[in-house]
């Protein structure tokens, strides 16, 4: 019942990042003129989930380490430590123990973090959860531009589980959405143009159709689906 507060690590600055997960004080270094505070705080009583913490510096290691062994925190320029009571969860791309033999994250820090450890393989190797997950991205999608999800067809179901979905998770949602809005599901918003059954080239109907059809996926793309913002891009 507690709050969520989630912390991309790699978008953190190297200057301010103490103060932005541990917060300060008044007058704790010039520009600080009010007292911050940090995210672990907020999330008291609740949950902070770090992503891609195998970005995140040393120094700043070190510091979260000591928050999660002491279960207590200072804020910069306090006197006082502040008792915290958080679940902590992070994610990583990397094998942490891998890193922390190169010296690239903290060993003590590694121990700490893998208590319980959830693997999460990539969709090429669990495909058995494509067509969930497609057709719940299409209804995500299809809601956010005030459209009726359309339905996803079993031979699409079959192309879905022949891809081999390099983009992982985020591109099976930009797969869905541009699905929802009546598009090539493709990354290029269409199909490259090739000879027709009989050997003849493409008419120029249908090359001009996915030239239209790659402008509109690449103007929704730049828009985040919006639909209106997309149209009057295109000064339609």
């Amino acid at each position: 019942e507690g709050p969520f507060i989630a912390i991309n690590c790699g978008a953190l600055s190297p200057d301010l990042a103490g103060s932005e997960l541990f917060g300060h004080e008044k007058g704790a270094f010039t520009g600080a003129t009010a007292r911050r505070i940090g995210r672990f705080e907020q999330a008291g009583g609740g949950t902070v989930f770090l992503d891609e913490i195998e970005s995140m510096s040393l120094d700043l290691q070190v510091r979260l380490l000591r928050v999660l062994q002491e279960r207590e925190l200072e804020r910069l320029g306090a006197e006082r430590a502040i008792p915290i009571d958080v679940r902590v969860i992070a994610a990583t791309k990397a094998d942490l123990h891998a890193a922390a033999a190169e010296g690239r994250f903290r060993s003590d820090l590694t121990y700490r973090l893998d208590v319980a450890r959830v693997a999460v393989p990539p969709l090429r190797e669990r495909r058995e959860d494509l067509a969930a997950l497609f057709r719940h991205f299409v209804v995500e999608a299809a809601s956010r531009a005030g459209q009726t999800a359309p339905r996803v067809p079993d031979a699409l179901v079959a192309e879905l589980a022949a891809h081999e979905w390099p983009g992982n998770v985020r591109e099976l949602k930009n797969a869905a959405q541009r699905f929802a809005l009546g598009l090539d599901w493709h990354a290029s918003g269409a199909q490259s143009a090739e000879p027709a059954p009989d050997g003849t080239a493409e008419t120029l109907a249908a090359r001009m159709a996915a030239y239209e059809k790659s402008m509109l996926s690449d103007a929704l793309r730049a828009t985040g689906g919006h639909v209106p913002t997309a149209c009057e891009r295109l000064g339609t």
